[in-house]
């Protein structure tokens, strides 16, 4: 946290809420693409969420990553650590837009503050995590990793229909719609009947 101090209150429970949503088990398994999609370059974190946000502060590590999944032109062409923040938060904005471009949604991206700052590693994790789903399910050739880390997205399947079949579907009665079989009310009583006196 950048020179910040302890919060209290609403904004202390608010902050604990969102740093329970950190998987150390997901982290593991971050760290171990990351090393294999980059190489030995990248080097690794220490163990635990502060060593993990270190690792990726500067975003150099971020910027190796969406670099080694693109297969021609480079999107982030200039990647040099620096100690100054803006130009830290710079490498990791450029991140951000190349995944962008790569596919990554903007509901699944983290901002930059989320990371440099350390508020909301968890958001960075499901940046990393729905990037390595669109590398695995593009399926260029770029992954380098376990195909189990993580989950390959759906993709469109298109059918396409003759007139003739259209038709014939009109006259099916599908099970969803119910069934009309044994519809009668015969038996069926609800109470005494009235009283007419």
């Amino acid at each position: 946290m950048a020179n910040k101090g302890p919060s209290y209150g609403m904004s202390r429970q608010v902050q604990d809420k969102i740093d329970s949503k950190y998987d150390p088990e997901l982290e593991q398994i971050l760290v171990e693409w990351i090393s294999r999609q980059c190489g030995s370059g990248v080097g690794r974190p220490e163990a635990g969420k502060m060593g993990f946000q270190a690792w990726l502060k500067d975003g150099c590590v971020l910027s190796e990553l969406i670099n080694s999944l693109f297969p021609g032109d480079k999107p982030v062409k200039k990647i040099a650590s620096s100690s100054m923040a803006f130009k830290q938060m710079e490498q990791i904005s450029q991140f951000l837009n190349a995944a962008e471009k790569y596919g990554v949604t903007k509901t699944d991206m983290f901002q930059t503050v989320d990371l440099w700052e350390g508020k909301d590693l968890a958001a960075v994790q499901r940046t990393l995590s729905a990037l390595g789903s669109l590398a695995i399910t593009k399926e260029e050739g770029t992954y380098h990793g376990d195909p189990n880390w993580f989950f390959k997205k759906a993709q469109e399947n298109k059918r396409e229909f003759s007139d003739d079949q259209l038709k014939a579907g009109k006259n099916v009665i599908g099970l969803q719609m119910g069934s009309n079989k044994g519809a009668s009310q015969e038996g069926m009583s609800y109470g005494r009947p009235r009283q007419i006196l």
